[in-house]
């Protein structure tokens, strides 16, 4: 057998860069669809919600049809083959999204059904870059490494989606949000060409020709940690999607509401809001890499739990959301993101034996698309019938509800006198 790459600096670098790409990526195509939706494709204020989170499920129940399965092919024949073809997929794809207006009056078929199908894609692509990207991360670190490196890794995450909500969502006032779709189909063709030139493979393959089902759910059974993380993966991965979707329509539909604001005025003063909540994430990142180093990862998913959830109530409170009072909650939601963007994955990947890393963070990121659809789809319906705000409630009482969890694995291991060392792990 021959021996594992040794991981350098450069490849550290690459893996940031891509990182960040993926975000531009996944947040830059979340963030443009209502602003398309609403200018182009002509859909009402009374569907508004319902269309855009009807999207985001149906992709997400894909995703989660795939994920996991995606997770067990990597432990068996390697991430970098899974990633390359996920961005070559995705970026295809994406080109299609902001011609599906034209497209629909060539073909002779509803521009709305176009564009479902492009997103769906764009969906299947990026469901096999962004969990392949998180297990090479485990990949190329260890326990006492890991909270480092997936602090950095956090910070270009956060720095993909500051970019895009500060910078690139101004673009649409000056260019047409058709134009600025575009750029997703280049960021992910670029992702594809630095994945294949540049990143290296580390795992051991699993030999096993079959997804490993009992020994992840065997160890789901008996590490109260790695439930707590899935939890958390399933209430929390879900915070940036909401507010990228439910906080950007609230905005765009607000602005009927406002003299001389239009519709791309609303939409850049969204793209400030969820931008400042991506900047506090990108300068909170180093604090809460040494808050998991200095007092532990299962504290760290509970400070991070109630942030966001006492943020997400917050804006319950918001009357018109373009005053400046829509920083505060904002600001802690940021903050709370932050730790929940960084460690549950890290619980994850701690109490992951090697050989079916892949297959734990699969289930992992199923538990996330799991969540996504729970929230997306009664968050839509709470958005046409209740209030723009309903659906932020509801994730910040849920984010709360596994707080109170995650109180008591601590409790129960200091009880137990446990800590939340991994089952194995090696150097890379």
């Amino acid at each position: 057998m021959s021996a594992s790459p040794i991981i350098l600096e450069r490849h550290h670098n690459t893996l940031y860069l891509i990182v960040a790409l993926t975000m531009v990526f996944m947040t830059l195509v979340l963030a443009t669809q209502p602003l398309f939706l609403r200018n182009v494709l002509n859909i009402g204020r009374e569907n508004a919600g319902f269309v855009n989170a009807n999207i985001q499920v149906i992709t997400e129940i894909l995703d989660l049809a795939l994920v996991g399965y995606l997770g067990y092919l990597s432990d068996r024949f390697g991430r970098i083959p899974i990633i390359m073809w996920g961005f070559l997929v995705a970026g295809i794809t994406a080109l299609l999204a902001p011609l599906s207006g034209w497209l629909g009056v060539v073909l002779g078929i509803d521009a709305l059904a176009i564009f479902y199908l492009a997103r769906i894609m764009m969906s299947l692509g990026t469901a096999a870059v962004w969990p392949q990207l998180s297990t090479l991360t485990g990949d190329y670190t260890t326990k006492k490494s890991r909270p480092g490196m997936l602090a950095k890794v956090g910070f270009m995450m956060a720095f993909g989606a500051t970019l895009v909500y500060a910078v690139l969502m101004q673009l649409p006032k000056y260019v047409g949000v058709e134009v600025v779709m575009l750029i997703p189909a280049i960021v992910a063709l670029l992702g594809a060409w630095l994945v294949r030139q540049f990143l290296v493979e580390t795992a051991t393959k699993l030999e096993s020709g079959s997804f490993p089902l009992k020994r992840v759910t065997e160890m789901v059974k008996t590490r109260k940690e790695l439930r707590l993380s899935f939890l958390a993966a399933f209430t929390s991965r879900n915070d940036m999607v909401l507010i990228g979707l439910f906080l950007m329509t609230w905005f765009i539909y607000f602005g009927d509401l406002v003299p001389g604001v239009d519709h791309n005025q609303a939409a850049a003063r969204a793209g400030f809001v969820i931008g400042f909540i991506g900047l506090v994430v990108l300068l909170s990142i180093p604090l809460w890499g040494w808050f998991i180093r200095r007092h532990g990862r299962v504290e760290a998913v509970i400070l991070g739990l109630l942030l966001s959830g006492l943020g997400f109530l917050g804006f319950s409170l918001i009357i018109n959301p373009m005053t400046w009072w829509s920083l505060l909650p904002a600001l802690f939601v940021g903050l709370g993101q932050a730790g929940c963007l960084l460690a549950p994955q890290i619980l994850a990947l701690d109490n992951a034996e090697p050989e079916i890393r892949g297959s734990i963070m699969g289930a992992f990121n199923t538990a996330g698309c799991i969540g996504i659809i729970f929230f997306l789809q009664i968050g839509g319906f709470l958005f046409d019938y209740m209030s723009p705000t309903a659906p932020l409630m509801f994730t910040g009482m849920a984010n709360l509800l596994i707080m109170v969890y995650g109180l008591g694995v601590k409790n129960w291991r200091a009880q137990d006198k446990k800590t939340d060392d991994p089952i194995l792990d090696y150097e890379p």
